[in-house]
């Protein structure tokens, strides 16, 4: 690899989002390069679930058949157990809408479609192994990345006209903008774990008893990934007791999982614990920079809205900057007024998805900080009226309908494709 590289857009970050903005960039003719930390593209406890919306837009790509190739599993009425009762949290067949349903879907597979889709033009370059560890600015003006080529050690200048951050919560590029990522308190951590696909009995679902709050996403032929909810900043207290009381409080929510726990959670570093912080940065565009996804705002666990919000982002940004290139033919920084757009568009419809996952979290942190404080002959019954109830009302079916198709309509403007998607034989497989 040369030290240095030249490219209309460069993109930090291999998620959900950064892939499928790089492969519509590139189809529509945009010099594009893609970089990643990682060597390879698997992850450990990356959202899982795509909704409808997800779908919608999958299939606006013209990539939803070969999406459907992947393995996965259909979730048309995710569960929530209480006391070993079972309750719909959300009926996506009642929505109605093209897709009635959600997929569960291993990220890698995914990921690696999107770049080998996006590799299919000559715009396009991926390079795995080059984590950006800070903005390359010249004249005082954002001008592209520094990274590290960890094969050789050697530092890589990567100069663009716009850097895109699409790398994660913890983003490398939003800090070295000096961007605040605007935090938001929660009282809750969820700490994550894996299971045999087989111990979960449905594909989706939480349970609740009264040890706890468990939730757990089947993935098919090979595991489950599981999270547990407990107060914020009390993990340390949690070890302290021990692994074999954690296994303890698991088996008493769900008996199923009491022969799988010994071998599949052997002590707490099977565990990875996830801070619940959602936010909104303080700005998501500067002259040559665009933030997207997680590095933009940080969605919380409730709901599984993450990759999804990242996809819109990214069909919003593909027209965005798409645009302004058209308008703006020269070579300096992508202007922060032009860019704009982008941010004024997406600000407001993820700013109330986050909302009503704060609404959701709060009932979520209600159940796990005070339900214990109730009698349990009280307890009880009350719990279970509740979620028989609450999913009826109207404020339910329209945070249901805001998950799973989103607060806006989002189209892939394809008049900035520069050819046609090459053809692929594929068949589908739902």
């Amino acid at each position: 690899m040369d030290n240095e590289i030249e490219t209309t857009v460069v993109i930090v970050g291999a998620g959900p989002g950064g892939c499928l903005l790089a492969y519509l960039l590139a189809r529509s003719g945009i010099e594009t390069i893609l970089v990643e930390r990682h060597a390879t593209l698997d992850r450990e406890f990356r959202g899982y679930l795509f909704q409808p919306l997800a779908l919608d837009i999958f299939e606006q790509c013209g990539l939803l058949e070969s999406v459907f190739e992947l393995d996965h599993e259909r979730v048309s009425r995710p569960e929530v157990v209480i006391y070993g009762r079972p309750y719909a949290t959300i009926d996506f067949e009642a929505l109605g809408g093209a897709y009635d349903y959600a997929l569960l879907l291993e990220q890698p597979p995914l990921l690696k479609l999107l770049i080998e889709r996006a590799a299919e033009y000559p715009t396009f370059e991926y390079h795995d192994r080059l984590p950006a560890r800070d903005l390359l600015y010249e004249g005082g003006r954002i001008a592209g990345v520094l990274a590290t080529d960890r094969r050789t050690g050697e530092a890589v200048r990567i100069r663009s006209r716009l850097v895109v951050g699409a790398d994660g919560r913890y983003s490398t590029v939003r800090s070295a903008a000096g961007i605040d990522p605007g935090r938001l308190e929660s009282k809750l951590d969820l700490l994550w774990f894996k299971l045999p696909a087989d111990a979960v009995g449905e594909v989706a679902q939480a349970r609740f008893d009264d040890t706890g709050l468990l939730l757990y996403f089947g993935l098919g032929g090979g595991e489950a990934q599981a999270g547990w909810f407990i107060p914020r900043g009390s993990y340390a207290d949690l070890r302290e007791e021990g692994i074999e009381a954690f296994r303890e409080r698991l088996s008493t929510v769900d008996p199923g999982l009491d022969g799988v726990l010994p071998s599949a959670l052997r002590s707490f570093e099977d565990c990875s614990l996830l801070r619940i912080e959602p936010g909104m940065s303080e700005r998501w565009v500067e002259g040559g920079l665009l933030l997207m996804g997680d590095a933009a705002h940080i969605a919380s666990p409730v709901g599984g809205q993450g990759n999804v919000l990242a996809l819109a982002d990214s069909v919003v940004a593909h027209e965005v900057i798409a645009r302004v290139l058209s308008l703006d033919p020269g070579d300096g920084p992508l202007a922060a007024c032009a860019l704009s757009r982008y941010e004024t568009r997406r600000r407001p419809a993820v700013g109330e998805v986050i909302d009503a996952q704060r609404r959701a979290e709060r009932l979520l942190a209600a159940l796990v900080l005070y339900g214990g404080r109730i009698p349990r002959p009280i307890r009880k019954p009350a719990l279970r009226a509740l979620f028989s109830l609450a999913p009826r009302t109207h404020a339910a079916k329209r945070t249901a309908e805001l998950f799973a198709f989103g607060p806006e309509t989002v189209r892939v403007d394809g008049m900035w494709f520069d050819q046609e998607e090459p053809e692929h034989s594929s068949e589908r497989r739902v």
